[in-house]
């Protein structure tokens, strides 16, 4: 009878402490990105699987011993490359469990439609296993393409009307919610939402949310006393700042992670001090060091990663079965840029 195997084997095999290979196999944060490669690839050489693995694999009827190591795309563009590191991340943790590969392929920014075929073909993609799309597509047509192609696909955004296609998003609605009652919470009324609302489904949900949790609260919502804005617009900070001397809000949120750095140093050029005068929130990616540490909804972007790369298992052993759309919710990161409103 063959021995099972347990953590302990696994810990003594290679010279590290229980709590370190539980921490690797959870897929949780706090070792190198090698050390955790090595857990996985011991693990999976003698046959170790959790209870809950064990499980999970049984319900969605996927082997835990796979025969053929599968080759995966994630197709993005230089848009996305910010936080597509940390979709990749999350895809490579899943994916060294079971020995899958995924690499990522940038589309061209001067590609168009009718040259996608090719580029296509000469990029191999349909010799891969499968393709995750991630957001922030050059054009709705382009993201059309790739949702047409005939293998499986698993896209990293909220799905367009009628996509016939499986999706894990980390969820930007709820984020802003998120936000917005934190801040009503403190005594805030006048709320100002800085960003792109046109350019992408997500920067319209984000808008979406803004107004129905304000409206929730029973305050309406006056384009005008926002700094919203189209992704082309060069002028959209110096008319913020403008906005903001009129309208003189006592929380901004900023919804897109590429302006708040802008944002939050517009508000200092201004002579406003945060969050003495200015309570301020942003959909960050993830903590930055030219930021002080900011008050904000956590956005599971390596998570997704992680659960688009069970959904494309998933998918691959049931072909036949109803597509689905996972919203990944984080919880509320309590920094230093907000405080109660006098």
């Amino acid at each position: 009878m063959k021995k099972r195997i347990t953590l302990h084997d696994l810990a003594h095999e290679l010279g590290l402490s229980i709590q370190t290979v539980s921490k690797a196999l959870g897929g949780k944060p706090g070792m190198s990105e090698q050390t955790r490669s090595e857990v996985f690839k011991l693990a999976r050489e003698l046959g170790y699987l959790t209870k809950d693995q064990r499980q999970t694999l049984q319900l969605e009827r996927v082997s835990p011993y796979p025969l053929i190591q599968r080759r995966f795309l994630l197709v993005q563009n230089k848009q996305s490359l910010n936080f597509n590191r940390l979709l990749l991340q999350g895809l490579h943790e899943r994916f060294m469990e079971f020995g899958h590969t995924v690499q990522p392929l940038v589309i061209p920014p001067q590609l168009k439609v009718s040259q996608f075929g090719r580029w296509a073909e000469e990029q191999g993609v349909l010799l891969a296993e499968g393709l995750f799309i991630a957001p922030r597509m050059s054009d709705d047509e382009m993201e059309r393409q790739l949702l047409n192609l005939p293998l499986p696909r698993i896209l990293l955004n909220f799905p367009p009307p009628e996509a016939k296609v499986d999706s894990v998003i980390w969820d930007a609605y709820e984020a802003i919610h998120q936000a917005v009652r934190t801040l009503l919470r403190l005594g805030h009324t006048r709320i100002m939402y800085v960003g792109d609302i046109y350019n992408q489904r997500g920067f319209v949900l984000r808008w979406q949310a803004f107004h129905e949790a304000m409206r929730d609260a029973g305050m309406s919502v006056r384009s005008e006393e926002h700094g919203i804005h189209r992704d082309d617009d060069q002028e959209w900070l110096s008319r913020f700042e403008t906005v903001f001397r009129t309208y003189r809000p006592t929380a901004v949120v900023c919804g897109l992670d590429d302006e708040a750095e802008l944002v939050y140093h517009a508000l200092l050029r201004m002579g406003v001090s945060v969050p003495q005068q200015c309570s301020f929130m942003a959909l960050l990616n993830e903590q930055r060091d030219t930021l002080p540490l900011c008050s904000r909804p956590q956005l599971l972007i390596r998570e997704t990663g992680y659960r688009a790369a069970d959904r494309m298992l998933w998918r691959i052993a049931n072909p036949h079965l109803p597509y689905e759309h996972v919203r990944l919710q984080g919880s509320f990161i309590a920094g230093s840029t907000v405080q109660k409103q006098v």
